[in-house]
């Protein structure tokens, strides 16, 4: 949290109720409810990915073969660009059952995760790696420390509207006002990708990148209070 928000948050807050319970209404004064908000846009400077093998096989042992083969094929072709951060993910095994219940076969699925800065290496990465796997969800978000520095410029924002308008309603009713509490919320949800399933260990040439348009985030944040208003 920068300075300016910690000393925003501090002289918002003086005079607030900090107690968990709630503070009784003070003899001649009237409570009022406020809510006020502001929003900044983020650059989505980090993107996530996955990519994923799948297939069912009668053999257990020849299907974890596959697509082990087909998973560390993936990681050596990720090895070409060191901009992209690349780590296995989760990996299922499960059996597939007939109409009559029994086992005919087994399904596996293991993936690898993407994450980098450098939206076009991801791109051209997974473009190469739909030669063998299907790609799952692509997420672009701002990166930690881009939200944490958005955050506080729009919580600034928010806590200038807030006081705004308790000034502006305490000035309708000509009598001056205090902050009883105060609440501080952030939101904000980073946009994915749609991704059509490709076929597994296709035999056709690898399909074109998916292209990826990092854009930006939208990150708001409210802040829901009530002021107390003299009656006097």
């Amino acid at each position: 949290m920068t300075r300016k928000l910690c000393a925003a948050v501090a002289l918002l807050a003086c005079g607030c109720a900090l107690a968990a319970a709630p503070e009784p209404a003070r003899p001649g004064v009237t409570v009022i409810e406020l809510s006020a908000e502001a929003a900044r846009t983020a650059p989505n400077d980090l993107a996530q990915a996955s990519a994923y093998a799948e297939a069912t096989d009668t053999n257990p042992a020849e299907l974890a073969h596959r697509i082990n083969q087909a998973i560390a094929a993936a990681l050596k072709t990720a090895k070409a660009y060191p901009a992209v951060r690349t780590r296995t993910g989760a990996s299922h095994t499960y059996p597939t059952t007939g109409k009559s219940g029994r086992i005919e076969g087994w399904r596996m699925r293991s993936e690898i995760l993407l994450e980098t800065r450098d939206a076009a290496a991801l791109s051209e990465l997974l473009g190469k790696l739909q030669a063998s796997l299907a790609v799952g969800q692509i997420v672009l978000q701002p990166a930690p420390e881009t939200r944490r520095r958005v955050e506080d410029e729009a919580a600034l924002d928010a806590i200038g509207a807030f006081r705004a308008r308790a000034k502006l309603v305490a000035d309708a009713f000509g009598k001056p006002y205090r902050i009883r509490q105060i609440a501080i919320h952030t939101g904000g949800r980073p946009p994915i990708l749609p991704v059509m399933r490709g076929a597994m260990m296709a035999e056709a040439a690898a399909p074109p990148p998916p292209p990826i348009e990092a854009g930006e985030s939208t990150i708001t944040v409210t802040i829901n209070g009530q002021i107390e208003v003299s009656a006097e």
